[in-house]
């Protein structure tokens, strides 16, 4: 294998139930994601205040930000802090309630830390997992490079085109987050209704 990269697998499932309409797809999980073993991981990332925002939903926590709604213990001043399990759960709640299925394109490649640029060797996810149980009816990539993927590796298995948003990844300094959230809103917000 060449120097610096590693061949690695997703490793946690996707997001949906038989209620999901709109199937978002990443290209594939960043680093820190992976060692979460779940979506958008780095809070640098402005995935869940985008989804959040086009919603109407609070932002769900991040691991160690106050747990909303959450009563303090006794003698503590402030809600207690969110433990991991708690922020996967917030998220995965907000997702399935809004009728959002949320995947990446590939299930493992070859790739030198996060850099979307360096993927290689491709194994696309098995994406019949979502479109066989959830009546989904749009395709939202997030970033040209899943995009890029989905129309070569999974786009002739459901027979949808996706819609290519631009990415919620901090690398993408050109979108502020308000203007990501406008255009995020023209594709997800109608849909939810």
């Amino acid at each position: 294998m060449t120097a610096g990269y590693q061949h690695v697998s997703h490793g946690f499932d996707p997001v949906f139930d038989e209620r999901s309409r709109i199937l978002v797809l990443g290209s594939f999980p960043s680093a820190l994601s992976r060692a979460n073993a779940f979506y958008y991981g780095n809070p640098s990332n402005r995935f869940w205040r985008v989804v959040a925002a086009c919603t109407g939903d609070p932002v769900p926590p991040n691991e160690g930000d106050p747990l909303p709604g959450a009563a303090p213990p006794a003698g503590v001043g402030a809600a207690h802090p969110a433990t991991l399990d708690e922020s996967i759960e917030a998220k995965r709640a907000l997702l399935l309630r809004r009728g959002i299925a949320l995947w990446d394109v590939i299930e493992s490649c070859d790739i030198k830390g996060s850099s979307d640029a360096s993927i290689r060797n491709v194994v696309p996810a098995r994406i019949e997992r979502i479109v066989d149980v959830a009546p989904i009816d749009t395709v939202a990539c997030n970033g040209a490079t899943a995009g890029r993927l989905y129309a070569r590796y999974l786009r002739e298995r459901t027979g949808i085109d996706a819609v290519v948003l631009p990415s919620t990844s901090p690398a993408n300094a050109a979108w502020s987050l308000e203007r990501l959230i406008e255009r995020w809103r023209e594709v997800l917000s109608w849909r939810m209704r």
